[in-house]
Order: C-alpha cells, then structure tokens, then sequence
C-alpha cells in the first residue's frame, strides 16, 4: 500500500463505506481510499479472514479502518452495517457498490436460483446500500460510486444475467443522479474491463482462451489490475468531481 504526504492527501477527513470489499476491486479502492486519508468500513458478506487482512495492511500503513461483515441484499445487514459504520467513524461521505457476483452459463442452463442470486447482489444489494446511505450522508450531500462491468455494452455470450445485471447499474447510476442532485449527492460509475482478481484466477479464467481474445481485442494489449480502478474511484470520491455526476467511466485498457 502506498504512502501519501498529508498534504496531498485528497479524502482526508472523508469516511467510506465500501461493500464486497475482502478482495479484488473493493479491496484495492478500500486501501487506496485509506492511503489518500479516508477512514474505510470494510464490507464483506462471508471472508471475514480476508476482510481483516485488508484491515491490517491498511492500519500497517498508518490508514484508518475496520471490517464489518453484511450481506447487502439484506435490508437489516444493511441497516446494521451503516448505524456501525456511522457509530464508529461519526459520519459517512461516500458509499462504493462493490459487491457482486457472476457466473458464466449457456441460456438453457439458466435458473432461477442463479437469476436471483446475481440480482439480489449486484442490483437490489446497491439499492438498498444506496437507500441506507441517503439516511446517513449529511447536509454536504456524498459520493456514490457504482461499480459496473463492461459486460453490460460488450455482452458476451454466455453472460445473460450477469450482463443485464450489469446494464441495469448503468440505468440506475444514470436514473439517481437525476434524482438525487438536489441533495448535494453524486453519483457515478466506473465500467472496468477484465480484471485479474481472486474469482477470475478460481474460475481458471486468468489463462483462458478468452482472456487471450480479450487481450487481443484491448488497445493497450493486456488485462487490468485491481490498481488499475482503484483510482478512478479516488477521482469520484473526491472534490476533483465536484461538478461530475451521472457518469460512467470506462476502465478497460480502451477496449470498447
């Protein structure tokens, strides 16, 4: 984790929420969100060992955090992880939707099951953390960032619910900014491409024949890393986009 003088510190003095934040994307925004001076609540729904390793490395380094675990498609986890996070840290500014899952199938081998898991997570998990928040952010309005997915404009094939579930972040990151403006409130988000995280190495999909297509397909030639979004994330967060709400910004080495 890197270090940053105080002076560049650019979330000094903000307090983050991130969901889905023990590993990959979440847990790279959780650390460069504390090491640009955030106090970060470190959401997890299960990998309560994973989430404190990111604890430690962020406190090691002089940041500021603590895990909480949650499932966001809980409205009373959800409850509960605010009313904690607002208890622990007096306030909180920006909200991170990180928290997702996906899985890969043919549309014959679609079910149910799936089709709600994937939507209870990835759509009505950012809802309700995002309705939660409204109650905590103060009269500065916040921050909210929606982490969404290429797949919802590439659309690849054996991707149906996750791909539409993906699409609908967009809609609902286009629908609130309309609706929560008024409220000093932004909201945002960032379209990575294929990142290397702990579920794509799992899945075996980091030395696939698609990530070789990907890669093929990426102007700057390669996959992401999770320090590649993490970033774009700070920028959100921070007042450098105090006039940017509505948006979505695509971080995938120019694969379009």
């Amino acid at each position: 984790m890197k270090r940053t003088n105080l002076k560049n510190k650019t979330l000094n003095g903000k307090v983050a929420v991130v969901t889905g934040a023990s590993k990959g994307i979440g847990a790279a925004i959780a650390k460069e969100f504390a090491a640009q001076g955030a106090s970060v609540v470190v959401n997890y729904a299960s990998a309560k060992q994973d989430a404190d390793r990111v604890v430690d490395e962020i406190t090691k380094a002089n940041g500021k955090a603590i895990s909480m675990g949650g499932n966001v498609a809980k409205k009373s986890d959800v409850e509960r992880l605010f009313g904690e996070a607002e208890k622990a840290f007096g306030k909180i500014d920006i909200l991170v939707n990180n928290a997702g899952v996906y899985e890969w199938m043919r549309l014959e081998e679609v079910s149910e099951q799936q089709f709600h898991r994937m939507f209870d997570t990835n759509v009505l998990g950012l809802l309700l953390a995002t309705q939660e928040a409204l109650k905590h952010f103060n009269a500065d309005g916040g921050s909210i960032i929606n982490i969404g997915s290429v797949a919802s404009v590439l659309t690849p094939p054996t991707g149906v619910v996750y791909n539409a579930t993906k699409a609908a972040v967009d809609a609902i990151t286009r629908t609130l900014a309309k609706e929560l403006g008024a409220r000093k409130i932004r909201v945002n988000a960032i379209r990575p491409g294929m990142v290397i995280t702990n579920g794509v190495i799992s899945s075996g999909m980091h030395e696939s024949d698609f990530r070789k297509m990907v890669e093929s397909l990426t102007p700057l030639g390669r996959v992401g890393q999770t320090d590649d979004i993490a970033p774009a994330a700070v920028f959100f967060a921070s007042d450098d986009s105090k006039w940017i709400t509505g948006e979505t910004l695509i971080v995938a080495g120019g694969l379009r």
